[in-house]
């Protein structure tokens, strides 16, 4: 009897801060009109109710037009680490798609996430007709760096490993402003622990800011922080002109990102601290 009252009370605790719809962040206003609402976008050149050879057609004829309701909520789906930037120089209204992602724009920079590792095929098109049309070799946690020329063809430029963004997948940006960030593990970020015996050997090797920074910046090369032991090592410094460096330089390996107030508050000048929000705000 016992047991079944834990499992009752672990399955109600685990409703009330399980993921609903509309229940975390700001709901933007729907600015379409009610009779555009489910109905197939026409004025995109790519968007026909008659498809011929190689024009690409979304739309499904046996729907009237308009989209089926009743939508399948997947909160953490994953689909791949994987990614593909390309790009156009040339004038016109590109459109690529690769796999089940699609991209439209005429600025020419087309930038793929989220893909899984494997062949996948891609397409190019111009004003909705097809262009050119290949296969991709897309390994896992690499970005595939191409350029497309409409004479030429289409070009592999190089692979490079995908770095880590600060968090353990794409998921978690989405998931945690519902209060599921209890357990979130971070690639390469110092344990409590390894942190301290990082400070203490840069204090036993380091005597002056010049040599701390070289050491940081050396033996922190793989490593990942958070906005707390960043501010500690900022705190270390003797000089603020070095505290601001090394508050600058270690921004992007950063793992929350969004409590980097904290290190402005290890400055000594509110100079600085201004100085500090303005560089990150241009990134």
């Amino acid at each position: 009897m016992k047991s079944i009252c834990i499992s009752v009370l672990l399955l109600f605790t685990t409703s009330l801060f399980a993921q609903e719809a509309g229940k975390a962040g700001e709901l933007l206003k729907n600015e379409a009109s009610k009779t555009e609402i489910g109905s197939v976008n026409n004025k995109k050149s790519d968007v026909k109710n008659k498809n011929n050879s190689g024009f690409r057609n979304q739309g499904n004829p046996a729907n009237n037009g308009f989209r089926t309701k009743n939508p399948q909520y997947r909160w953490n789906q994953e689909y791949g680490y994987s990614e593909v930037f390309l790009r156009i120089p040339e004038q016109g209204f590109f459109s690529v798609e690769i796999g089940d992602q699609f991209i439209s724009n005429n600025s020419g920079k087309f930038r793929f996430f989220d893909l899984p590792a494997g062949r996948m095929p891609i397409s190019i098109y111009e004003s909705g007709y097809l262009l050119y049309r290949t296969t991709l070799n897309v390994r896992n946690n690499s970005r595939l760096v191409l350029d497309f020329f409409t004479n030429e063809g289409l070009f592999l430029l190089d692979s490079y490993p995908v770095q880590s963004y600060g968090f353990n997948s794409w998921n978690d940006l989405w998931n945690n402003p519902y209060g599921n960030s209890g357990n979130i593990n971070y690639p390469n970020v110092m344990d409590n622990q390894t942190f301290q015996e990082f400070m203490d050997t840069m204090k036993n090797r380091a005597w002056f800011d010049d040599k701390k920074l070289v050491f940081i910046n050396q033996q922190g090369r793989h490593a990942m922080f958070t906005s707390e032991q960043i501010s500690i090592l900022v705190k270390d410094l003797s000089f603020d002109k070095n505290k601001l460096a090394l508050a600058k330089s270690l921004f992007p390996k950063c793992v929350d990102k969004q409590k980097y107030f904290i290190v402005g508050e290890a400055l000594d000048f509110e100079s600085s601290r201004k100085e500090l929000m303005d560089y990150i705000s241009k990134l």
